[in-house]
């Protein structure tokens, strides 16, 4: 199965968000290259929020481009077997951190927003991961900086796509 073919599939059984989902699916359906940075009418895009429930906190990262306190994530890759594996493949490559786990269930919210030219729009799926007992984090050539944050202090840094999946977050957990 392609990663186009697995992105419809996750999309579709996908039960909240019921038209932001279709506006998805819809955009997939207009640009089979759709799931590609190459795709400037805009792309899918996986990322996850790394969270480590048992010390009530999230790391976030400081994004070098945008210059704002992100959960980890970005493009898909040709080796991407689904949208699963690119989520977890982007948190561990920003994160450091092996050993991270899905939280299980798929996305856990979708979030699309507008992005610098030549591109014009990030269709994102986003998941959350579990980091393991006593994970070490270590700062990537993407970010600025890589901090855990605990749960009440993300307001004070993060916009209100990372406190709603936040907040998605923890309602799975």
């Amino acid at each position: 199965m392609s990663l186009y073919d697995d992105a419809v599939l996750v999309l579709k059984s996908y039960e909240d968000q019921t038209e932001l989902c279709q506006a998805y699916l819809d955009h997939l359906a207009a640009h089979p290259d759709g799931m590609w940075k190459s795709c400037h009418a805009g792309h899918v895009t996986a990322s996850a929020l790394v969270i480590d429930p048992e010390q009530g906190r999230v790391l976030l990262t400081l994004h070098k481009k945008l210059r704002m306190w992100l959960q980890m994530g970005g493009h898909c890759e040709p080796e991407d077997a689904c949208l699963e594996v690119a989520a977890l493949r982007e948190a561990t490559e920003e994160s450091g951190i092996t050993g991270l786990t899905l939280l299980p269930g798929g996305p856990v919210r979708l979030d699309r927003h507008p992005i610098p030219p030549p591109c014009h729009c990030h269709y994102d799926v986003q998941y959350a991961v579990l980091a393991p007992p006593g994970a070490v984090q270590e700062i990537s050539d993407e970010s600025l900086d890589l901090r855990w944050f605990p749960y009440d202090e993300v307001p004070a840094v993060a916009d209100e796509s990372v406190l709603r999946l936040l907040e998605a977050t923890r309602a799975r957990l």
